[in-house]
């Protein structure tokens, strides 16, 4: 199988000169997104802690703050992840230049309006739908073009994403009552799902190109399937009946099964390697989120707004960190085998975060405030550092010549 991100092999070019931020999506993309993970959750807790009320009618604090995270933040990362593994996958060139700028400036207007100006939606949502559609269009032109009609799957998802974001959107402008709850729980579950199928095709390669072991590592398809089932059986059944026991044994089953998976594609090797064994934890959180879901409908200690950060900061924090700061590195002609040092503080600093808000509240639920600061520190610590780190490998040109 052909895969998602390959990474070529360093040239004796001699480096290029210049600014390249616009030379391929994931540059701008996980830049910008990484910055806005860290500006956005300080205007988060601004508002958490009452010092600053935003002018929101129609949709509350807590779900601004979904949607900036879902749809702002993911859907960037989601962006430049996929305008580069197209570009892989086709053979044919994505968006870049002026084309890749106009696109990105679409994103960075809705995300402007969303952080300063939330009142005048109207103009948040015609930019953040014209950003998700022309994504689409950029990603499905070449894959029609070329008839790899097997990443339809990935694309239907976008789809379904971008469907999310404007049932959100019907909320914002008041002309809805539900489609912000409809959305984010759209929008959580499959961030969750995309993760799920991209990490099915590259982490047990990733895996076993990167330990110094020999390991063939084994994957089962009715795994895959039962996984997909699942979590679409899980989203539909939220979104309709919500009968709470159903939801309880779909996320006990996807979390033993993802388990059993994951079990199987351990080795001892990955420990010694950062940018594998961040992917691994981020995997298990997104388990243990399952498993806190499922829980939460038997133990009244456990809210589901628990299972629902794991998800988040835990899954979606994690990986996104952990594919970005590979990605980033291959795709500029680096060694993806030594990394900045400082990815070990930034993995470490999500995962703290992760742990500070799920556990800490339930082993000391007095201090569930400071679980929140805690956790929020965290995220903007690991977030402001990656963009440090990575602002001049993502601005730079390839240190090996050739073009990307």
């Amino acid at each position: 199988m052909q895969p998602l991100i390959q990474i070529s092999p360093p040239s004796r070019k001699r480096p290029a000169q210049g600014f390249a931020l616009w030379n391929l999506g994931f540059r701008p993309f996980f830049l910008l997104a990484a910055g806005f993970a860290a500006l956005s959750m300080l205007v988060w807790m601004a508002n958490y802690f009452q010092l600053y009320a935003q002018p929101l009618a129609t949709i509350s604090p807590s779900q601004w703050h979904a949607h900036e995270m879902l749809y702002g933040f993911a859907f960037a990362v989601i962006a430049g992840f996929l305008l580069t593994a197209v570009k892989n996958w086709t053979g044919i060139q994505t968006l870049h230049g002026r084309p890749l700028l106009g696109l990105v400036a679409c994103w960075a207007i809705a995300r402007s309006v969303m952080l300063v100006a939330p009142g005048q939606v109207l103009l948040a949502a015609i930019f953040d739908l014209l950003f998700n559609g022309w994504l689409i269009a950029a990603v499905a032109r070449p894959i029609i073009k070329v008839k790899q009609w097997r990443q339809l799957g990935v694309l239907s998802k976008i789809i379904f994403l971008t469907a999310g974001n404007a049932a959100f959107y019907t909320q914002a402008l008041g002309l809805t009552t539900n489609g912000a709850h409809a959305a984010l729980w759209i929008g959580l579950l499959l961030n969750v799902s995309l993760i799920m199928v991209i990490s099915r095709r590259i982490l047990p390669m990733f895996i076993e190109r990167g330990v110094k072991e020999e390991v063939a590592l084994k994957n089962s398809v009715w795994i895959d399937r039962l996984l997909m089932v699942c979590l679409a059986a899980l989203l539909i059944n939220i979104l309709t009946v919500n009968a709470e026991i159903l939801n309880a044994v779909l996320g006990l089953t996807i979390s033993l099964s993802a388990g059993f998976r994951l079990w199987r594609w351990h080795t001892p090797g990955i420990w010694q390697v950062p940018l594998l064994w961040s992917f691994y934890c981020g995997l298990w959180l997104i388990n243990l989120g399952f498993l806190l879901y499922a829980t939460s409908f038997f133990a009244h200690s456990i809210s589901v707004i628990l299972a629902i950060h794991c998800w988040a900061i835990g899954g979606i924090g994690v990986i996104t960190l952990a594919m970005m700061a590979r990605v980033s590195l291959g795709h500029t002609g680096r060694n993806i085998h030594t990394p900045p040092r400082s990815v070990v503080c930034v993995f470490g600093l999500v995962i703290f975060a992760t742990l500070s808000r799920v556990l800490l509240p339930i082993v000391l639920p007095e201090f569930y405030r400071l679980s929140v600061m805690l956790a929020a520190g965290g995220w903007i610590a690991a977030f402001t550092l990656f963009t440090i780190v990575y602002w001049p490998i993502l601005s730079q040109p390839r240190i090996d010549g050739t073009p990307g």
